[in-house]
């Protein structure tokens, strides 16, 4: 029988003017309540209409339909997933520690190399998209990932443990077509707790 569950928008960790005044209260309700609530339905409508075709043994477009099912599944878990890694300005910002600094250091030399990389990933992503820090339990090294629209370019099965958006969406109300300066507020609303603890779960 057919799943009853469906994808429902998270609610977020922070009220909608918590991240002033480097992200707005509206360009945060209108990127949450609308943007993502919009991938939510999305996939639920995709999700429902498989559903229909398979009760009536009904032919159904499967390429598009599930095309169209991963963009919409990619931009709900990449926008629930970037919720979470911000943080008020007094509680975001500034540096990791703990294991996370570790391997950043490690991995990059040092907290500032690892910033300047991410942050031109994020620039540079062509159109909309996303600059994604993953992880590969294959060679225990953190890697940093380009990902276009929600569903192009990425590492399979690399757990993500820190996104930003630079779609137009996330940033046009506030900075308009100044995407370096977006990118350059997202370092002081970081929420670097979350970011070790996902980590953390991963490293076990």
């Amino acid at each position: 029988m057919p799943s009853e569950k469906f994808y429902v928008l998270p609610q977020l960790p922070y009220g909608y003017g918590d991240l002033t005044p480097y992200m707005s209260e509206e360009q945060l309700r209108i990127h949450h309540t609308i943007h993502h609530q919009a991938y939510v339905n999305g996939a639920n409508a995709i999700l429902k209409r498989l559903e229909e075709a398979r009760k009536g043994n009904l032919d159904i477009d499967v390429k598009a339909a599930l095309k169209e099912l991963s963009f919409n599944i990619g931009g709900h878990v990449l926008h629930s997933t970037f919720w979470g890694n911000l943080a008020p300005p007094e509680k975001g910002g500034g540096k990791p520690g703990g294991r996370l600094a570790d391997i950043i250091e490690k991995e990059f030399g040092s907290f500032e190399r690892f910033r300047k990389e991410f942050t031109q990933a994020a620039v540079s992503v062509e159109g909309s998209g996303w600059a994604a820090l993953a992880f590969c339990r294959i060679l225990g090294r953190p890697l940093i990932m380009q990902i276009e629209k929600h569903n192009l370019n990425i590492y399979p099965a690399f757990p993500i443990i820190m996104v930003l958006d630079v779609f137009e969406h996330a940033y046009y109300i506030d900075y308009k077509n100044r995407r370096v300066d977006f990118v350059e507020a997202f370092w002081n609303i970081v929420n670097w707790d979350e970011v070790g603890k996902r980590l953390e779960a991963l490293l076990g």
